[in-house]
């Protein structure tokens, strides 16, 4: 016995030793490519501002981190709040906000619309939903400016049916950057919750209608609690990549309307100030691990719900 199971332990060390040796290429690029990078950016956020760019190394500073919420006056020492990033981070976590709002109210009819068809004829609508994501994202944003901009597509239409006088101004606006990601993320809101809809039993819902009730109590009571994960997921696919977005907002808002994105990207570039930058790199990055943190609370008690 005692043989055995030495023998057995053999075994399991071997075991452990091949999986290891299997899992190495990809802690390797693990390490390079997402580990390695983050922690110059941490090293770079506690660092001094260089004279002209980059970084005085290994000279310890925390007016990185100081400037994300605060700023020193003009002509004196005094401390106040930076108005200007408050109110870009407010406005980043608004239109992302907003922006999955939007795609969950356009995005559940359309999973739901498409789930109901025949099985042979969903792929065609499926295609249609897809085949943004094969267009680079800097052209699909080039293509809704077309659409918005004073002499666009949509502004021709209302002019020429007199619905309006003159063009709407959408674009260098909140609503543009708001309705220019809607249409950029909006697939990330339909396929997840249309996965969920194509394996629903629908004759839970209408077993519900046979007893007399209607749809609005069908959809709140029957089809929304049971696809709330696939909406929690949905939800957090759009909101964590509209909350750093850079491209959209840099071309639809004009470079006046900044969000997060636009500001780490300034602080990289022109405001030669890379720790701010890290800095603000740093608390995205917050933002986002407490979304997902969220999503991951709202899963879990959805889940025992569910098993409930």
């Amino acid at each position: 016995m005692p043989g055995a199971l030495k023998i057995a332990e053999d075994a399991a060390r071997r075991s452990i030793r091949a999986r290891w040796w299997l899992s190495a290429p990809a802690l390797v690029v693990v390490a390079l490519f997402a580990v390695l990078p983050l922690a110059v950016i941490v090293l770079y956020s506690f660092m001094a501002k260089g004279d002209y760019g980059d970084v005085k190394y290994w000279q310890f500073s925390l007016d990185g981190w100081f400037g994300v919420f605060f700023e020193r006056g003009l002509f004196d020492d005094s401390i106040g709040l930076a108005g200007a990033h408050v109110s870009i981070l407010w406005r980043s976590l608004k239109l992302a906000a907003l922006t999955t709002v939007v795609a969950l109210i356009i995005g559940f009819p359309t999973a739901y619309f498409i789930a109901n068809r025949p099985a042979h004829r969903r792929d065609f609508w499926l295609f249609l939903i897809i085949v943004p994501f094969w267009t680079n994202l800097l052209i699909r944003t080039f293509a809704i400016q077309e659409v918005f901009r004073n002499e666009g597509v949509m502004n021709s239409l209302l002019l020429r049916a007199g619905i309006v006088d003159r063009p709407l101004q959408i674009m260098f606006t909140d609503l543009g950057i708001l309705l220019g990601m809607a249409y950029v993320y909006l697939p990330l809101m339909v396929l997840p919750i249309y996965s969920n809809l194509e394996k629903f039993d629908f004759s839970f819902a209408e077993a519900a209608s046979d007893l007399y009730a209607n749809n609005r109590r069908v959809l709140w009571r029957i089809i929304l609690p049971m696809t709330r994960p696939a909406i929690l997921a949905g939800c957090i696919l759009v909101f964590i990549p509209a909350l750093g977005a850079y491209v959209t907002p840099r071309l639809l808002g004009g470079g006046k309307n900044l969000m997060l994105g636009n500001l780490i990207e300034l602080q990289f570039g022109q405001g030669r100030n890379w720790p701010l930058g890290a800095a603000l790199s740093l608390t995205l990055t917050a933002v986002v691990m407490l979304a997902l943190l969220l999503y991951a609370r709202a899963a879990a008690k959805s889940g025992g719900r569910a098993h409930g």
